[in-house]
């Protein structure tokens, strides 16, 4: 296994993500990495904290326009995570945070297409009250996206160190 990540490390396009001398390798797509982190994660979390009661007077049903920015975040992360992961495959795929990481993330994305079909869709959805299912699941929601760039911020620091085999943090 270890063989395959270190052929995929060594492609020509993960020596250029790497060690290109230009803004447009690995400075640019780890930017753009939390540009679509800051999307989804973001308005996804500013959802949550209106459905957990904050800010009553602002309706809940408009907010629904904001889910294409959030898929397209979710689009940026996904192309920019994969080049980050093929890049570094050795390291990440090796390193029990990342999988952490990813079923945050997982989880983070199954409760927007569930908040959607369940708070979106009611028809009750702005009436004073809430409905309570929609706390939960803003909550679960938090804890997702709170734990996915927590576990993502950690993967810098935690497990084998990028480039030196052999070599972990303490």
């Amino acid at each position: 296994m270890m063989e395959f990540l270190s052929r995929i490390e060594q492609s020509a396009f993960s020596q250029w993500v790497l060690s290109a001398n230009t803004i447009w390798a690995y400075p640019m797509i780890l930017f753009m990495h939390t540009v679509g982190m800051a999307l989804v994660a973001g308005i996804s979390s500013a959802i949550d904290i209106r459905l957990l009661g904050f800010a009553p007077r602002v309706p809940v049903k408009p907010l629904e326009r904001l889910y294409p920015l959030m898929w397209l975040g979710f689009a940026i992360n996904l192309i920019t995570g994969g080049t980050l992961l093929i890049a570094d495959a050795t390291t990440k795929l090796t390193n029990l945070d990342f999988y952490i990481k990813m079923g945050f993330v997982f989880g983070g994305v199954t409760l927007l297409v569930v908040i959607r079909n369940q708070v979106f869709r009611n028809p009750k959805v702005d009436e004073g009250s809430g409905l309570p299912v929609a706390k939960r699941l803003a909550f679960l929601s938090l804890v997702c996206w709170v734990g996915a760039v927590t576990c993502g911020r950690l993967l810098a620091y935690l497990g084998a160190v990028s480039g030196l085999p052999g070599l972990r943090h303490k």
